[in-house]
């Protein structure tokens, strides 16, 4: 529950039909098990008490004063427990019966929640025994205990703020209009679903379609439980499948057929800043709503962080599936050379200069380039990629580099810059045995310079090769390689820049530049500022600045969702747990934060460039960031853990 963590459960146990003691009995065990598992909210079926399919038995009295007893029974079994459990039952209530949730905490019913949409087409027919739920929550005497019943009702956890549950039965999810919209509205971020949804052949995709939107139009964590087996198979059949989903993402599902329990966590704090980013999701009216309030222990009590189920990807900007992630790649590829198509025509420029070191950035600008000459039908002659050879450049990236050109068709350039960085360095008064920053950074300057006089001579156009993860850690050159007319890595972060070369690899017929990009994959990253060692690259970036799989998790999480120091730390030792040490993920850590605040100032004043994904660092879209905001409280909190 720490960090906003809610481990939340949907269980199906095995029902008899009509036996609600029987039932009552196994939803008590499914909620110990719960319990043990530090499961916080446990949802049970649609009329799991009686079962669904009681037809016309649910005329019997017998039959409704038992299912009542046995939510009270249920209810005295959670006391002490800490947690909260959603179980079906009809409800009586002046002469008309509901299809009900009780909402249970604590040793008592919090609420009573009826189902509101009562299908009555194809195989269904509950509005022979049922009625429609009331909207608005009316008081009631519930085995002696005064209690709500009714739709707009939302259960508020003292404990853990974020923990706003609503609730709503089966076909509501189902209708154009369900509950769970306007329980949203009001401040929900949970939504529980009790179901009994009969099985037909291609049924399950859809639900589980459905289930995913919900949470995604909604910007909530959507738990499903389904009715499954010892339901009456008279004329239907019920799987059991069960899902929970978080905004959009499948986070578990059972097999069909196999009733069960299942149970992760859900990530509150994302959905609290999914909401806060979003400024028109609350921009409907909302309904007068009873919010019923509980905690789950009482006094004075700490969250526990609990070990987390759910799977935290170490990479988030590059989809796991082989099939996910070549339809990113196209995708992506197409947005970069879209916007330097369209910029290149309106200023009707035929020229593009690239500066190519052989590199992954490199390449992929001139790759994105040359697709976008092709989309204008434009002379690849056009596109100049220059080679500036110096004091780091190695034999392999300047072949690389040559070898690239030449596969693609397009103008090569060599232009060294040794002798003009030399001279400069006198100019200066540097000494160029003085391997410092300057001595770096005047050769970036000095490439720079090249490629914005070579594009004055040609009328052309420099194409910008920083990728987002070197802006986010301010590894650029001020006024060198950080400046373009147009970046088209711009948003592209580092992790993902080697999958777009390698889906060139995949999908181009030409050999040559296959083998090219090969080798190029193969390159160790670095910025060859320094003179080669043995007549290999010297400088290492990640040496310097770190890895970039940890700053991209990093840079992904910060500002993607605004995750504190502590729940950014917890989520990477998981997600690099046997591969960085939580010391080194911590230097890093630190390093990121330390750098990202002090080069602002470099992202305030970047040149255009494509926005490809959810994150990117742009001061005119995503990132408006003083550039001398402080980063002291985020360096205490990095201080403070382990």
């Amino acid at each position: 529950m720490k960090h906003g963590f809610l481990r939340v459960a949907a269980a199906t146990p095995v029902i008899r039909v009509a036996d609600c003691s029987y039932n009552a009995d196994k939803i008590i065990e499914f909620i110990t098990i719960a319990d043990n598992r530090e499961i916080k909210l446990v949802v049970f079926p649609e009329l799991c008490i009686t079962g669904y399919t009681c037809g016309d038995l649910f005329f019997q009295d017998t039959l409704l004063k038992q299912a009542g007893r046995e939510v009270i029974r249920i209810a005295d079994s959670t006391l002490g427990k800490e947690l909260v459990a959603i179980v079906g039952f009809p409800y009586l209530l002046k002469g008309k019966l509901y299809n009900t949730a009780a909402v249970i905490h604590g040793g008592r019913v919090l609420g009573l929640v009826p189902k509101m949409s009562i299908p009555n087409y194809s195989e269904f027919y509950e509005a022979r025994h049922f009625t429609e739920g009331l909207l608005d929550p009316v008081g009631i005497d519930f085995f002696g205990e005064e209690v709500y019943f009714g739709s707009r009702i939302i259960f508020k956890s003292e404990d853990l703020p974020e923990f706003i549950l609503g609730v709503e039965i089966c076909e509501d999810l189902w209708i154009p209009q369900s509950p769970s919209i306007n329980h949203c509205i009001a401040g929900a971020t949970v939504i529980a679903n009790l179901s009994a949804s009969d099985e037909l052949t291609g049924k399950d995709t859809y639900r589980r379609e459905l289930v995913k939107s919900q949470s995604s139009r909604l910007v909530c964590a959507y738990i499903y439980s389904d009715a499954g087996e010892g339901e009456s198979t008279t004329d239907l059949v019920f799987a059991g499948h069960n899902l929970i989903a978080e905004n959009g993402t499948l986070l578990s599902e059972s097999n069909t057929f196999e009733n069960g329990m299942i149970y992760t966590e859900v990530d509150l704090g994302k959905l609290k800043s999914e909401r806060r980013r979003m400024h028109t999701y609350l921009r409907q009216g909302t309904f007068d709503y009873k919010v019923i309030s509980f905690s789950f222990k009482e006094g004075e009590y700490e969250l526990p962080e609990i070990k987390l189920n759910r799977f935290i990807d170490p990479a988030p900007f590059v989809p796991a599936q082989a099939e996910d992630r070549a339809k990113r790649c196209k995708d992506i590829i197409n947005i970069q050379a879209m916007g330097l198509k369209t910029r290149l025509a309106h200023i009707n420029c035929k020229c593009a200069v690239i500066g190519l070191s052989g590199g992954l950035d490199s390449t992929l600008a001139l790759l994105v380039t040359n697709k976008a000459f092709e989309l204008l039908n434009l002379d690849k002659q056009g596109i100049i990629a220059v080679t500036m050879p110096c004091f780091g450049t190695t034999d392999r990236t300047y072949r690389n580099a040559v070898d690239l050109a030449e596969s693609l068709g397009v103008t090569l350039l060599e232009v060294p810059i040794r002798e003009a960085v030399e001279q400069h360095f006198r100019d200066i008064g540097h000494d160029k045995n003085i391997h410092d920053l300057t001595f770096e950074n005047s050769q970036a300057r000095e490439r720079t310079q090249v490629l914005m006089d070579i594009a004055g001579k040609n009328n052309g156009f420099v194409v910008g090769t920083g990728d987002m993860s070197e802006l986010a850690l301010g590894w650029a050159t001020y006024n060198g390689d950080h400046m373009s007319m147009y970046g088209v890595n711009a948003s592209v972060p580092k992790t993902l820049v080697r999958f777009l070369v390698s889906y060139f690899i995949d999908t181009t017929n030409n050999e040559k530049l296959k083998v090219v990009l090969a080798d190029i994959l193969d390159t160790p990253v670095s910025p060859e500022l320094l003179p080669p060692k043995d007549g290999k690259i010297a400088q290492r970036t990640e040496d310097i600045v770190g890895p970039y799989e940890l700053h991209d998790f990093f840079l992904y999480y910060i500002l993607r969702f605004g995750y504190e120091p502590a729940k950014v730390y917890r989520l990477a030792k998981i997600a690099f747990e046997g591969r960085y040490p939580k010391d080194v993920i911590l230097k890093w850590l630190k390093v990121f934060y330390k750098r990202f605040f002090m080069q602002q100032y470099k992202r305030s004043c970047l040149p255009d460039g494509p926005k490809v994904g959810s994150v990117s660092v742009s001061p005119r879209g995503d990132l408006r960031m003083p550039s001398d905001a402080s980063a002291a409280i985020w360096m205490q909190e990095l201080d403070q853990l382990s």
